[in-house]
């Protein structure tokens, strides 16, 4: 009998689940779950986004667009990057438009990546980096981060870990998980690192317009990095279009051109409807950000303090909408921790070993939900950390 496992690849075989996802399969089946896993905002797309997506239907925009994205889109993306960041790029050889940032990433790894090259990943970060560096036959080079330094890379901990086989880093900030990010003093410390090596960079900055208190740098701005970054965007996080499913990056022409070979093989271009979306989200967007992030400030003030009060404590996040919680005291895995918290209070969050080995002990949650779906948690996961404790005296 033909057994189909003998025939995958033995990457593909080797390549573990997503933690996020591993953990998603419990869910299913139950009811009154309080869920705060998903990085997915609980807006929906602002109404004059969304007619521009109808408006493009009704109009007939129903046909494949240029491989790249379509034109007007891509000079709405040079514009808004030079307006919101400081950083120009030209419409026609250094931009691309992909299906999400998820697709960019890939892209920009499988355009770069040969066997045993080594990447550098600072973690705990989102689970994407590593599976598709392992597909590529790269290494992952995992660089810990530490709470002591605001869960942000380092240049001493950068400088130990390269290498004459390092080809990219990536610099994933504002961070998924830990709400970190790098100012332009930290940015420039590394690139004193960063330019002793031929090193490219990836710098996922799909979190960029969601800081608090700082704006976001992006390290292109800097002198002698803009060369060598491949800056990666979209519009799932700022513009509350997850399922439109679009993304950009913007890098020199010569590394977007060989993402782009990669791209019309693999996709051919972005959904047409989305683009149409898009473009009037960069054209008249900018409020819809500011309204969604104050919003996101608010519950951030609030599930920070609050899960210090229950004796969770964790580092206020200045960046994306996510925090990233220590489980002092629990006497549990981040895992059991946060399995027994799903099966006894009906409170989903994500172990902190989704995002890397060195996330054990703590817990993500995010804040991309409402006020009230977060106090509810916090009651729940008081009443569960109090019957520890009483455990922990019997």
């Amino acid at each position: 009998m033909f057994d189909s496992n003998n025939a995958l690849s033995t990457k593909a075989r080797n390549l573990k689940p997503s933690g996020i996802r591993k953990f998603f399969d419990l869910l299913s089946g139950r009811e009154g779950v309080i869920s705060l896993t998903v990085g997915q905002p609980d807006f929906a797309t602002p109404w004059h986004i969304r007619d521009a997506g109808i408006d493009s239907i009704a109009d007939g925009h129903t046909f494949y667009t240029s491989n790249r994205g379509t034109p007007e889109l891509r000079s709405e993306i040079s514009r808004y990057m030079d307006r919101r960041f400081g950083l120009s790029y030209c419409p026609e050889n250094e931009i691309l438009v992909t299906v999400g940032a998820s697709e960019a990433i890939d892209l920009a790894i499988r355009a770069l990546i040969d066997e045993e090259d080594e990447v550098i990943v600072p973690v705990p970060s989102f689970v994407c980096y590593g599976p598709l560096i392992e597909m590529c036959g790269g290494r992952v080079i995992p660089v810990e981060t530490a709470p002591k330094d605001g869960f942000k890379l380092t240049p001493e901990a950068l400088s130990d870990a390269v290498s004459e086989k390092t080809k990219l880093i990536i610099l994933p900030y504002p961070s998924n998980p830990t709400g970190a990010i790098l100012d332009r003093e930290d940015l420039a410390a590394l690139r004193e690192v960063i330019l002793k090596t031929p090193a490219v960079v990836l710098s996922d900055e799909i979190y960029a317009e969601l800081t608090y208190g700082k704006k976001h740098t992006s390290i292109a701005t800097l002198p002698d990095m803009k060369e060598r970054t491949i800056v990666i965007n979209g519009f799932s996080k700022a513009f509350a279009m997850t399922g439109w499913r679009l993304g950009f990056s913007c890098a020199p022409e010569a590394l977007t051109e060989a993402m782009f070979k990669i791209h019309q093989y693999a996709i051919m271009c972005a959904p047409t409807v989305s683009q149409y979306a898009a473009t009037e989200a960069l054209k008249n967007g900018d409020d819809d950000i500011e309204i969604m992030k104050a919003e996101y400030d608010r519950r951030r003030k609030y599930l920070t303090k609050a899960l210090s009060e229950i004796g969770l404590p964790c580092q206020c996040p200045e960046g994306a909408f996510y925090v990233f919680m220590k489980l002092s005291h629990c006497g549990l895995s981040s895992e059991e921790f946060c399995e027994r918290l799903l099966e006894e209070h009906n409170v989903a969050i994500v172990p902190g070993t989704a995002f890397g080995d060195c996330g054990e002990g703590y817990a993500r949650l995010s804040y991309a939900y409402s006020l009230d779906h977060l106090k509810e948690a916090v009651r729940r996961m008081d009443r569960f950390v109090k019957s520890l404790n009483y455990v922990a005296f019997l």
